[in-house]
């Protein structure tokens, strides 16, 4: 199943008062996720497909940061149990998530 809707659904729970932006991969490049973002508040960062009759101006800088997020889901997703989700509870999967986000900031810090 493609990304895309799930994506759709969270911007119906999540709003930003603020316009936050909002970076997404091409996957979520459609008219109807980035109108969604809009609506919801945010300020989509997504580069136009190439095929595309009428592309957009999008912050090309701020695109690049994108993969900041990759690489800290990557980290998180070290943790095996954060990766293969053997939980039955979502607050159970949820604290383990956090205690990874816990882990990743100390070991991060401790690069420094």
């Amino acid at each position: 199943m493609h990304d895309a809707p799930a994506g759709r659904d969270l911007l119906d729970i999540i709003c930003s008062e603020d316009n936050h932006f909002c970076a997404m991969d091409r996957a979520y490049e459609g008219d109807a996720t980035r109108a969604k973002a809009v609506k919801s508040g945010f300020i989509p960062v997504v580069p136009p497909k190439k095929n595309r009759k009428n592309p957009w101006e999008y912050d090309k800088e701020l695109y690049k940061r994108r993969n900041e997020i990759e690489r800290f889901f990557l980290r998180i997703k070290r943790f095996r149990k954060v990766f293969t989700r053997y939980d039955k509870l979502d607050t159970s999967y949820t604290a383990v998530v956090n205690l990874a986000m816990i882990f990743d900031a100390v070991i991060s810090v401790n690069r420094l």
